[in-house]
């Protein structure tokens, strides 16, 4: 398969599996706090990616430890509490839209930290797309007036997380291979977030009830797919393409979000999915030669 076309096939999974991760961190919260959830996240992933993939410890180049650390920092630690701590407030439709904001703050920070060059027309793209957001985000408010709407800065802080960490691994980590990337980052998060886990109570309010346990398999299900499993794939996509492309994922992000919150009965409005359809032509926009 061309690499083309293999970009693309990469940038659908990931919408897919990260279009539902809202739904699973809803659940998760169902039983647990935004912190527990964060730490069960960044742990369980963090564990299963050293322990089956420790021996790519071995051949990461050490001068990249800190750039490596960052990446973990912005591209899964700081987002798994950031976007738990948002959608205690707000649906995961809304939560889902709402990461669309990640592309934009890729070019920018791109363009002001990291020097990279973009076209006219991406930029453009961007701001289609951003248009579509807005529809989507300005039509949830007007139809429920009751959600603190104040809880989207924790979705801004999140996809300016995910922007930095984008940009970090084309600039300073091209040439590691994505799981080797991934294990090392990941690896270096894993006892910061077991002594949060700790710190929260998890230990001691864990009581095996059956609430518990569907929320605990929801958010094991998000760890291992929706963050150990994805983040290779992301990475991966970045040293395929460029930290545009692979950010333009989160345009394709809120339809399955959405999707999911239609199931689960969440309320949504035409306006919605007309702002969606403006997503997927900025989508267009971004990614044309």
């Amino acid at each position: 398969m061309k690499q083309d076309n293999i970009r693309w096939v990469y940038l659908i999974t990931l919408s897919i599996i990260w279009g539902s991760s809202f739904i699973l961190m809803k659940r998760g919260l169902e039983s647990f706090s935004p912190m527990q959830v964060g730490a069960l996240r960044v742990s369980i992933a963090a564990s299963i990616l050293f322990f089956f993939g420790f021996k790519h410890l071995k051949i990461i180049n050490k001068k990249n430890v800190l750039q490596l650390f960052l990446a973990g920092l912005f591209g899964n630690f700081m987002p798994a509490f950031l976007f738990a701590k948002a959608q205690s407030q707000l649906d995961s439709g809304i939560t889902g839209i709402l990461n669309s904001l990640v592309p934009l703050f890729t070019v920018i920070i791109g363009i002001f930290i990291f020097k990279i060059r973009v076209k006219k027309a991406q930029i453009i793209g961007i701001l289609i797309g951003l248009i579509g957001t807005l529809m989507l985000v300005l039509q949830g408010a007007s139809i429920d007036s009751n959600t603190n709407y104040y809880y989207t800065l924790f979705v801004v802080a999140g996809a300016l997380s995910y922007s930095i960490n984008s940009n970090l691994i084309k600039k300073y980590l091209n040439n590691e291979k994505a799981l080797s990337i991934t294990v090392s980052a990941f690896s270096m998060l894993l006892i910061p977030a077991l002594t949060i886990l700790f710190n929260t109570g998890f230990f001691t309010e864990y009581t095996f009830t059956s609430a518990q346990n569907i929320s605990l398999t929801y958010i094991a299900i998000l760890s291992i797919i929706g963050t150990a499993v994805s983040v290779v794939l992301f990475n991966q996509l970045i040293k395929i393409s460029s930290p545009i492309f692979a950010t333009s994922v989160t345009y394709l992000i809120p339809i399955v979000a959405v999707v999911w919150a239609v199931a689960d009965g969440e309320n949504l409005h035409y306006i919605q999915f007309l702002g969606t359809a403006i997503i997927l032509s900025g989508v267009y926009m971004v990614n044309k030669r």
